[in-house]
Order: structure tokens, then sequence, then C-alpha cells
């Protein structure tokens, strides 16, 4: 007959084998869901866009029309990014340090591009801005283009974008509380003074994760500017809407060596981005 100690230990390796064999088994589902959804799908890209060659791979990229639509990327971008930043960080400090009626409705307007798809917030741009808006006719009548032009590509972007840096910044706000604020205050120091010298280092970390999040989005923004830019090819198209046309002229090689920049500029912002996390988790650790 087993002792209790001997019943125990036995108990103890039945425990941990089942453990592990969770572990592996979750492990195991998580490797298998993101090799299919995403490694698989990453690499056929890259693969497709060299199936030429060299050769037609770098032809693809200095293609007029595909310059014309980096170039209309990185601008909106450009344009997009600093917009959002700003208003991110107003926002959260606004939500996070004050109380003022409507507070409850400003934080869920924040949320409203999560809720609404973009081809939706296009077409509302379109109603407001375009030839038969509201304020199309006196656009029109001053000669200002909004729709299927760049102020619209910008404006829906915007729409889209403008949660992440608030997102990001409020409950890091609300978290942080304003203990060393109220100190500098009473020692004298002026709120821009307080703000730059004690409450921006302390979120530092979290804009700039919510500028790269931003950054992300506004590069790869697909449906709402479809809606407004009226895919004029070397004028209107970012880099998601010439790769569309591409793919429908079935210059399948073309498509995805445009393809391959975005996924590159994915890339590049996934490794900025946890390169952020390890650094804040490391200095969060000590």
């Amino acid at each position: 007959m087993a002792t209790p100690a001997a019943w125990l230990e036995e108990r103890g390796h039945a425990s941990r084998w089942r453990s592990r064999m969770v572990r592996g088994l979750l492990i195991g589902i998580a490797a298998l869901f993101l090799g299919v959804i995403l490694l698989l799908p990453l690499v056929t890209v890259f693969v497709e866009a060299f199936d030429r060659g060299i050769g037609f791979y770098r032809e693809a990229l200095v293609d007029p029309d595909a310059l014309a639509a980096m170039r209309l990327t990185l601008l909106v971008t450009a344009l997009v990014v600093p917009l959002n930043t700003l208003f991110g960080i107003a926002a959260a400090y606004a939500i996070a340090r004050f109380s003022f009626r409507g507070k409850s409705v400003l934080t869920t307007l924040i949320d409203l591009p999560f809720a609404v798809s973009p081809v939706i917030s296009g077409l509302a741009y379109v109603l407001v801005f375009g030839a038969s808006g509201w304020f199309g006719p006196w656009l029109e009548e001053r000669d200002i283009e909004v729709i299927f032009a760049l102020p619209g590509i910008v404006l829906v972007t915007l729409f889209v974008t403008f949660p992440y840096v608030a997102r990001e910044l409020l409950p890091l706000m609300q978290m942080l509380g304003t203990d060393e604020e109220e100190a500098a205050i009473s020692l004298g120091a002026g709120g821009w003074t307080t703000f730059f010298k004690v409450t921006l280092p302390k979120i530092q970390w979290g804009v700039i994760y919510g500028v790269i999040l931003c950054n992300a989005r506004a590069m790869g923004e697909f449906g709402a500017v479809a809606v407004v830019s009226g895919h004029i090819r070397g004028l209107t198209t970012t880099m998601p809407l010439h790769v569309e046309i591409l793919y429908n002229e079935f210059n399948q090689v073309a498509a995805f060596a445009v393809a391959s920049v975005l996924s590159l500029l994915a890339l590049v912002t996934l490794a900025i981005k946890t390169a952020i996390e390890w650094r804040t988790g490391h200095r969060g650790g000590h």
C-alpha cells in the first residue's frame, strides 16, 4: 500500500504532466493559428513579389504610378499622425485630469471609429463634402476640392485613426494619477512647465506607442480612402489602392511587389512596437 507521501508525489507528477500537456497544446494551437493566418500569407506576398526576379520587382516599384502612390501614402501619414498625436494628448489629458459636462460623451466619441465601418465613414464625408453634399455647392463656388482630392483622403484617414493615441494614453494617465503634477504646481511651476517637465516624461512611451499604431493604420487604410479618393491613378491612389488596381488588372507580380513594401513597413512597425514594449517592461521591472 502506497504511503501518503508517495501518493502525494505521484499526484504531483500527474498534475505537472497535465499542466505541461495543456501548455504544449495551447502553444501548438497558437503557433498553428499564427502560421496559417499570419506568416503564410506574409511569406506568400514576398514569394509572389520576386516571382519574376529582382529586375521586375524593381521595375514595378519605380513605376511612376507606384511612386506617386508611395508619395501620397507618406504625405497623408505625415499630415495625419502629428494631428492625431496632438488630439490624443489633449483629449487624454482633459478626460483624465478634469471633470466637465459631456466628459462621458467625449470618451464615447473617441471610440466611434472603432464601431463605424471605414466604408461608412467615407460615405459620410462624401455626403458632407461631395458635389451634392451639404457643403458641396459652397466648395465648388470657391473651387475647393475635398472629395477625390488630397483633403478628403486626409480627413477620412484622420477619422479612422484618431482613437489610437488617445486610447493608449487615457488609461496610462488615469493610472499615474496627479500627485507629482500637484506637487510641481504647489512649488510654483506653471501649467505648461508642469506638463513638459512632469507629465510628458511619464507618458512619453505611451505617446510613442500610440503614434506607431496610428502610423501603421494610416499607411494601411483602404476602405474609407477608397470611397473618397475616386481611384484617380497617379493622383489619388495610395499604396493599398494601387495594389488593388494592379491586382484587378491581373498584374499580380507588380501588385505583390507594392504589397511587399507595405508589408515591410508593417514589419518595421511591429519591430519598433516590440522594442518599445520590451523597453517599457524592462523599465517597469526596475
